[in-house]
C-alpha cells in the first residue's frame, strides 16, 4: 500500500512540472527566455478555481484556465518582441502580476462554500506523460518542429531564408500558455482547493528540469520525474527520524528545492542553451 501511495504521489507531483517544462521548452526553443512559468501556472490555477466554482463545469473551467494563462504568455510575447523588454525583467513582472492578481481575485470572488468542479486527476496524468512524447516526435519529424529548432538556434539566418522568428515565437508562447494553464489546473485538482501559494515554486522547478534536460522533451520529462520522486519522498518522510534526530517539517519541505539547486549546480552547466535564446 505504501508503495502504491508513493507511485501516485510521484506522478501527481511530476505531471504539473512536466507540462510547464514542455511549455517552457516551446518558448525557449523559439528564443524567448521564460522565467514566468510560475506566474502562468498560478493564473491558470486561480482561473480553474474561480470558473469551476462559478459554473460547476470542469471542462469550461479548464478551458478558461488555458485562455487566461495564454493571455499572460502573450503579454510576455508583446513585452519582449514588440517593446524589446529584457526577457528576465518581463518574466519577473509577469510573476509579480500573477501573484497580486491571483490573491485579489481569490479573496474577492472565490466562495469557499462552493465546490470547485474538477476533472479526474487521471486526465492530467495522461496528458503530462503523453505530451512530452508527442512533442519529441513533432520536433523531429515535422516542418513546424524544424522551424522552431531553427529559430531558437539562429534567428538571423532564419530571416535570411524567409522565416519569421517573431511569428514562430508568438505561436510558441501560445503553446506555452496552454500547457501552463493545464499545469496549474492539475495542481489545484490535486490540492482540492486554491491558495495564492498553491504552485509552491513548481514553475521554477519546471524551468530547472528544462535546463537539466538540455531543452529536449524526453530528458526534461525524466528530470521532472526525478523532482517528483524527491517531492513524494518528502511527503513520505514527514515526521520520521534521521539518524535518531527528529527534523522539523520545514526541513523536509525544503528538500525538493535543495535537490533542485544541487542538480543545477552539478549537471545544469553541462547543457547548452539554444544559441538564439534572448536574441532579437
Amino acid at each position: 500500500m505504501a508503495a502504491n501511495v508513493f507511485v501516485v504521489n510521484t506522478l501527481v507531483m511530476t505531471v504539473p512540472m512536466a507540462l510547464a517544462a514542455i511549455g517552457g521548452m516551446f518558448s525557449e526553443r523559439s528564443g524567448v527566455m521564460n522565467i514566468a512559468l510560475e506566474g502562468k501556472m498560478l493564473m491558470g490555477a486561480c482561473t480553474l478555481a474561480l470558473v469551476g466554482a462559478a459554473t460547476g463545469n470542469p471542462w469550461i473551467a479548464l478551458g478558461a484556465a488555458m485562455v487566461v494563462a495564454t493571455i499572460m504568455s502573450l503579454i510576455h510575447a508583446v513585452l519582449t518582441q514588440i517593446y524589446k523588454l529584457d526577457h528576465v525583467v518581463s518574466g519577473m513582472a509577469i510573476n509579480a502580476l500573477a501573484l497580486g492578481s491571483a490573491k485579489f481575485l481569490s479573496d474577492k470572488f472565490l466562495d469557499a462554500s462552493k465546490q470547485i468542479a474538477f476533472l479526474p486527476m487521471e486526465v492530467f496524468v495522461g496528458l503530462g506523460l503523453l505530451i512530452p512524447f508527442l512533442t519529441a516526435a513533432w520536433l523531429r519529424w515535422t516542418r513546424g518542429g524544424l522551424r522552431l529548432m531553427a529559430t531558437g538556434s539562429d534567428p538571423e539566418k532564419c530571416r535570411q531564408i524567409g522565416l519569421e522568428p517573431v511569428k514562430v515565437r508568438y505561436e510558441s508562447l501560445i503553446v506555452t500558455g496552454v500547457l501552463c494553464g493545464i499545469a496549474g489546473s492539475a495542481i489545484v485538482t490535486n490540492a482540492g482547493q486554491f491558495g495564492e501559494y498553491v504552485t509552491a515554486g513548481k514553475g521554477f522547478m519546471a524551468l530547472a528540469a528544462l535546463i537539466l534536460g538540455g531543452w529536449r522533451p524526453l530528458p526534461t520529462l525524466l528530470a521532472c520525474l526525478g523532482f517528483g520522486v524527491t517531492q513524494a519522498l518528502q511527503l513520505q518522510l514527514q515526521g520520521s527520524h534521521l539518524m535518531g534526530a527528529s527534523l522539523p517539517s520545514e526541513a523536509w519541505n525544503a528538500t525538493p528545492y535543495l535537490v533542485t539547486l544541487l542538480a543545477l549546480i552539478v549537471l545544469g552547466a553541462k547543457n547548452r542553451a539554444p544559441a538564439g535564446l534572448g536574441k532579437p
